[in-house]
Formats: C-alpha cells, structure tokens, sequence
C-alpha cells in the first residue's frame, strides 16, 4: 500500500473508532462503504469487494469494541450481567451471519448493507426512542435477542448498536448504560464473525494476498492502529455531551453512504 492509502484507511480508522465510542454503534456503517471503495479502487475481485469489507470491518470492531468499552467501564456504564445474557445468543447469530452472507451475491448484500444504513440513519434524525414497556426477558429470550442482533450484525460488518441499545431502552436500561453494553457486546459479535468470516472464506478462489479467509489484513492493521486510538475519546464524550445534534449530522454522512452502496449495487 502506498502512504495516500494508509492516510485514508488511519482516517476512517479514526472516524470509525470515535463513532463506535461515541454512540455504541461499532464503527462498521461508516468502515464498510469506505472499505468497498478502497477494494474497488485497487482491481478486488468485485465478487468479493463488498464480502471482504465487511469481513475485515467486522475484524477491526474486536479491537475497537475493546478499546471504547475500558473508557465506558470506567463510568460504571457496562451492564456485564445483561453481556452474559446477550453474549451466547449473539456467538451463534453473529457465525451464521456470515455464512449467510456468503450465499448472497455482492448486488444483494450491498442492497442489504443500503437498507440497513438508511433505517439506521432514519432511526438517529427521528430520535425516537422506545418507551420503556417490559423488563429484560429471561434467559431463553436474552438468547434469541442476542441472536438477531448476531445474524444482522455479522451479515453487514456492524457492531449491532442500533438493534441492541433500542432493545435495551425498551426494556428499561438507562441510555448510557445501553450504549457502553453494545459496545461490550461488539466483542463476542466481532470475534465470532471474524472467525466465521476466514472459516467460509478460507477456500474462496480469487482473494488477493494478505487475505485470511474474506479479511484483508493490511487494511485491517491500518484501520485498527487509528480507530483504537480514537475509540476512547469517543467514549469519553458520550458521557460529556448531549450526542442528539452529532447523531443528525451523522445520519446525512450516513444517508450518502447507502447512496454509494445502492450506486455499488447496480454499477
């Protein structure tokens, strides 16, 4: 790689690791437009573009998740109990989730990866809130909950903030306690994905050199080096400031995102 595209790759590394920080999401509905850009830009394979970033935003949300959750930690935001509800349900959603992946062409998975950033950037402009309606569900729910948001996390390369923390809310969990928990539960869905991911991809034909399975590791090491850098100070602001004007600003560069990706799916 030449210094031009490491720049990029330490930028979005550190636009993704704030983000993730900052409003629990993981990083990965930035990273994964950004990455297809970058494969497409270097000859990829375009079978393969958008399968390899997600892959390899899933692998940089293992050490982001980290990062940003010892910064949450330290405020006593982490619900561990509601982690190891959720976290059994999300190891199995979030290995499947790329083997589903894996059936799909790169049309539908980036008309997937469109649907799922548009409604998350609808989500963060309506800042609609649930009312807080139940409490936690037992343990056979936690899992099926952690489940759902393991499949959709691991199909479009996303931490599943936007899935866990309004289930959180519904169920009464204070904001930022809901939002320093998705960043622990990053981990699991990050780990478990990475690992699916090289497992399904291991044997693909066409990967170019330095892939382990669909993960491109110089992008990861780059993007990785920035975005744990920045993931604490994200962490640290969402415990200073009121996010709900960032998140508006957040959605437009969001809503232009799954324009590119829509673009990417019929180009």
């Amino acid at each position: 790689m030449d210094w031009s595209l490491i720049g990029i790759l330490l930028l979005m590394g550190a636009g993704g690791g704030f983000s993730a920080g900052l409003l629990g999401i993981g990083g990965g509905m930035v990273l994964v437009p950004f990455i297809t850009m970058i494969f497409t830009a270097k000859g990829f394979p375009p079978q393969l573009v958008v399968h390899m970033a997600i892959a390899t935003s899933l692998a940089t949300i293992m050490f982001t998740s980290l990062s940003s959750v010892r910064a949450h930690h330290k405020h006593g935001a982490v619900q561990w109990r509601i982690v190891a509800l959720l976290a059994p349900g999300i190891l199995v959603g979030s290995w499947i989730g790329p083997w589903i992946g894996k059936q799909m062409n790169t049309t539908a998975l980036s008309l997937l990866f469109a649907a799922f950033v548009t409604f998350s950037a609808a989500q963060m402009i309506l800042n609609k809130k649930p009312k807080p309606g139940r409490e936690l569900p037992g343990t056979p729910g936690m899992f099926a909950a952690g489940g759902v948001i393991g499949v959709v996390a691991g199909l479009v390369g996303a931490g599943g903030g936007f899935i866990s923390v309004p289930f959180m809310a519904w169920c009464n969990v204070r904001i930022h306690q809901a939002v320093a928990t998705s960043a622990a539960l990053g981990f699991p869905i990050a780990l478990s994905g990475t690992l699916s991911n090289i497992y399904y991809g291991w044997s693909e034909p066409g990967l170019p050199q330095y892939s382990l399975g669909f993960i491109y590791l110089p992008a990861l090491a780059v993007i990785v080096a920035a975005s744990v850098a920045m993931a604490p100070l994200g962490a640290r602001t969402a415990h200073k400031m009121d996010v709900a004007a960032l998140k508006r600003t957040f959605a437009v560069v969001l809503f232009g995102l799954a324009g590119y990706m829509l673009y990417h799916a019929f180009a």
